[in-house]
């Protein structure tokens, strides 16, 4: 019998429907990967090892009883930025070591209602910022693919749980690329739904207008089982869109015969690795193979998507984290008075880049700079919007890469920021519009490290990206391939 931690979900569903396994067997199979692996790939922050076993048990329970909910029994891993009910959510910082809420943030209460068994929350980039997870407060998670090359970021340890066969599927957040980007180094199947999709109730807020949850599995059928259960109108969340829910498992049953597929020139630049091209291109070539009409676009405004980001993220993010003062949760560094417990608190509960983007952002937000910087940045932010908008009036779906390279060496951008933000340079784009992204495997470089492309669809048209994303890869066997170290 295949290993159960090879299973997609749509398999272990079968399997557990079938009473051919049972949820605890399957959640054991998946802790005992982890007690194997993580020790050397540092994927999870926490492992709820009791707490899984109980859903676990409760999950046959229900079965037995008769009950069908839709991920009953599937052992599933959470990023560490969402909030879960008396289980430490940290962030990835050590500002917030200790911090247990007292709720969960409204996604997680969805899966959890649809029968999800939780394993743990995973590492993460401090408060989401960054591209490689290698600004984690407690450690440095590593690609299964290569121990020596980063997992991707913010959302790098949900990636690395997946593709290591450490979770049937995670949760990440995606602000400029963070689901996306570590879906493409770790060669999984990663989901940014549009904002105002998946409710942001209970998730830790970097930059409130560009954050959304989302998921990521080895399937792209998979991804949309899960979303199927995130998704929809939250009261708790103003951003949230009263829109009903598409059947997102139904919607994969179409082709792309007649679907314009548009090819932004530029996406392709210069410095962009070379095999990545390639592969993208063949991608779209595949794809033209099986109907769709490939289209040549154009998005200007794209090179301004870099600095319109770093400057709103981090103009948010000096807002949000202005509530950390070690007053009223998490660590505090006491000084006697105020001020001084301030400073030392946060100087001694931040790490170097969520520092780097507080003063950024209240740099931009002071005043005689606010209109030069975040107010022209706000509406640099509409053009490329509206670069979109003008997009889809002639394609129906945009094929472009997920990332410039494959996952790069431990340590080889850490001292050059600039390098590192440049790594998002294909995912901001859609961020600062709103709409959704899908990361799929398109194949392999020299070093056998992962290549993604990346479909991107109007707002809202996540049932129509999961089309698209699901015909390739189904007609390709990219997405079947493991990393040594999990077949080993």
């Amino acid at each position: 019998m295949t290993q159960l931690t090879e299973l997609t979900i749509t398999q272990a569903l079968e399997k557990l429907r079938g009473g051919e396994i049972s949820a605890v067997e399957l959640t054991r199979a998946y802790l005992n990967q982890i007690e194997r692996l993580d020790s050397q790939i540092n994927a999870y922050l926490t492992v709820t090892a009791e707490g899984a076993l109980k859903a676990a048990e409760n999950a046959d329970q229900q079965r037995a009883a008769g009950e069908s909910k839709p991920l009953l029994g599937v052992p599933l891993a959470i990023k560490d930025v969402l909030s879960t009910e008396g289980v430490e959510t940290t962030c990835g910082s050590k500002i917030l070591k200790g911090y247990h809420p007292v709720f969960s943030a409204t996604c997680i209460q969805r899966l959890q209602q649809a029968g999800m068994v939780m394993l743990g929350k995973t590492n993460m980039d401090e408060f989401a910022m960054g591209s490689s997870t290698e600004n984690s407060g407690f450690s440095t998670t590593r690609n299964p693919w290569d121990l020596e090359a980063v997992p991707g970021g913010s959302s790098g340890g949900s990636a690395a749980a997946v593709a290591a066969g450490m979770a049937a599927g995670s949760l990440g957040t995606d602000t400029g690329g963070s689901i996306r980007q570590p879906g493409s180094f770790c060669g999984i199947a990663a989901l940014k739904p549009s904002y105002g999709r998946v409710s942001r109730y209970g998730l830790i807020a970097f930059g409130s207008s560009l954050d959304c949850p989302g998921p990521m599995a080895r399937s792209v059928e998979d991804v949309a089982r899960i979303l199927q259960v995130m998704a929809g109108h939250d009261p708790l969340d103003s951003t949230s869109m009263p829109l009903d829910v598409p059947d997102y498992v139904a919607a994969l049953k179409g082709d792309v015969n007649g679907l314009r597929i548009g090819i932004p020139k530029e996406y392709f630049i210069a410095g962009i690795q070379p095999e990545v091209e390639q592969a993208v291109r063949a991608a779209c070539a595949h794809l033209e193979s099986l109907g769709a009409k490939i289209v040549e676009i154009s998005l200007p405004h794209t090179d301004y998507s870099l600095p319109t980001y770093y400057i709103i993220a981090p103009a948010e993010a000096s807002a949000n984290l202005a509530r950390y003062d070690g007053i009223r949760f998490g660590q505090r560094v006491d000084k006697g008075e105020m001020w001084p417990t301030y400073k030392a608190t946060r100087g001694q509960g931040f790490g170097a880049e969520v520092k780097r983007r507080i003063m950024i952002g209240t740099y931009v937000l002071s005043a005689g700079y606010y209109d030069a910087y975040y107010g022209k940045a706000q509406a640099v932010r509409t053009l490329i919007k509206q670069d979109f908008e003008q997009a889809f009036e002639k394609v129906d779906i945009i094929a472009a890469p997920t990332a410039p390279t494959t996952a790069f060496k431990l340590g080889q951008n850490t001292d050059d920021p600039i390098q590192m933000y440049l790594g998002d340079v294909f995912t901001l784009p859609a961020s600062l519009a709103g709409i959704p992204g899908l990361n799929v495997p398109c194949g392999f470089d020299q070093k056998n490290l992962p290549i993604g492309m990346q479909l991107i669809a109007p707002a809202f048209r996540e049932d129509l990206l999961l089309r698209v994303g699901h015909v390739y890869e189904q007609s390709t066997e990219w997405h079947t391939r493991r990393p040594g170290l999990v077949v080993g």
